[in-house]
């Protein structure tokens, strides 16, 4: 038996092993370790940087909070694509095939260059009617035009950040998805401050800064997860025979994709009607509930970690033909997500003054802020499971079914109850505060009821 020490170290270097086989803990602490990591750097940044802009002003941060509204759109393609390469590339290498492995990350590339090319041309050209149709006061779209431009100008470094990371977590190679993001927003952290208020010949760029920062540290991390996909010398390695189109395996991650893309989708499209809900209320209210969701994703996202596992443990099971211990880990990672939220919770509703004031000296955004912070957290117990059922279907390449339920529950559930509560009865944010985790504890009931049923064994790609 490892050591714990061991366990942890071995997790961090990325040292290759097969997930099929062996202790499930371990194999669950191993995979996690990274993808932890590897949000836990996501959710810094989104901290980091909102603390920056929130310095420029808030109509600097109203532009942030409308800006991500839509780009969310993006990053649901971006992880939709993620989740049927994890998928596709966890099934071969569960089926001890990594040369088919690395042919399906080098298709899974083309997919995100062109779709990335193609929307970031339009982002570029619609940058302000973006903004216009979110909302903005004239002032917002002054602050915020360039930065919009920027953020959307480089989609195809999106989708292929989220997307490569997908390929190595799949490949049970989570270590260097972790890297990616290490240096990524490390980068991020270091510039964000030097663009958004200048240095020496470089000048202050405002809110745009901030857009520069990502696009930059972005682009840095993509060129590294390229470096690791042809020339690395882990589980993926395409050479040069695998370079060549096959539309076979194009239209089967395309199909897998899809659903997982309208999956995300669905629940980004109903914040973009939260957002154009609560921006009624004025940008510090606006700015509030920026900050707070902020925040809540610096918690959440470490979670997504133990999630993505279960997604990697679910697929590279079932390609071994091993069904009974891929739904065994997505329980146990289940398990240990909900210790974990529950743990955030309470932090957040005790803290929520303590980490408005930190980020904010403005009362009404203070206000706002709290309120978030205190009612969303109630709800992330039940999005603890919620989260990694999601994905371990996901991770079986049954995406329609996660698709299926975020349409009820977020469209059919969630903007409804939003607008009767926050427009109808007139309790404004806190009406689309009561909305989000109501819909979310459904979601999670109905996910884990259908999983139980198993269906997804069966399931093919």
């Amino acid at each position: 038996m490892q050591s714990t020490f061991t366990i942890i170290l071995d997790a961090i270097k990325g040292k290759e092993r097969d997930y099929t086989t062996g202790n499930l803990n371990q194999a669950l602490i191993i995979l996690a370790i990274p993808m932890v990591i590897e949000m836990f750097m996501e959710s810094l940044f989104a901290l980091v940087d909102i603390f920056f802009v929130s310095r420029v002003g808030v109509d600097a941060v109203t532009t942030i909070g409308l800006t991500e509204a839509v780009l969310t759109l993006i990053y649901s393609v971006a992880i939709g694509c993620s989740s049927g390469a994890t998928a596709l590339v966890a099934r071969r290498i569960g089926e001890k095939n990594p040369e088919a492995a690395s042919f399906t990350a080098f298709q899974a590339l083309m997919v995100g260059v062109g779709f990335g090319i193609v929307t970031g041309i339009i982002g570029i050209f619609m940058a302000e009617d973006i903004l216009r149709l979110m909302g903005a006061s004239p002032t917002v779209i002054a602050t915020g035009v360039n930065f919009v431009r920027i953020m959307l100008g480089s989609n195809v470094v999106i989708l292929l950040l989220f997307l490569l990371n997908g390929v190595f977590r799949g490949a049970g190679d989570p270590a260097i998805a972790m890297r990616t993001l290490l240096i990524a927003n490390g980068l991020n952290i270091i510039l964000d401050p030097i663009f958004i208020f200048g240095l020496g010949p470089i000048p202050a760029f405002g809110v745009t800064g901030a857009a520069i920062a990502t696009t930059t540290g972005r682009s840095i991390g993509v060129l590294y997860q390229l470096y690791n996909l042809f020339w690395g010398k882990g589980a993926i390695q395409i050479g040069r025979k695998l370079i060549k189109i096959d539309w076979g395996i194009i239209r089967k991650l395309i199909e897998v994709s899809i659903s997982g893309a309208f999956q995300f989708l669905i629940a980004s499209a109903s914040w973009i009607f939260l957002m154009r809900i609560i921006s009624r209320f004025g940008s510090q209210s606006v700015a509030g509930y920026t900050i707070a969701i902020r925040v809540i994703i610096f918690a959440l996202l470490p979670s997504w970690g133990l999630a993505n596992a279960a997604a990697t443990l679910v697929g590279q099971n079932l390609g071994a033909k091993q069904p009974d211990r891929a739904e065994q880990s997505a329980w146990r990672a289940g398990y240990f997500n909900t210790l974990f939220l529950l743990v955030v919770s309470v932090l957040c509703i005790a803290f929520a003054p303590l980490i408005m004031t930190f980020f904010t000296d403005k009362p009404l955004v203070i206000k706002v802020g709290i309120m978030t912070l205190r009612i969303l957290s109630l709800g992330n117990v039940m999005y603890a499971y919620g989260m990694v059922i999601s994905q371990a279907f996901n991770g079986a390449g049954d995406t329609r079914t996660p698709m299926i339920v975020n349409f009820i529950c977020f469209w059919l559930i969630e903007i409804p109850l939003g607008y009767f509560l926050a427009i109808i009865l007139d309790w404004q944010v806190m009406g689309i505060c009561i909305a989000v985790p109501a819909s979310e504890s459904i979601l999670a009931l109905i996910l884990i009821v259908i999983f139980r049923r198993g269906k997804w064994k069966q399931i093919t790609v």
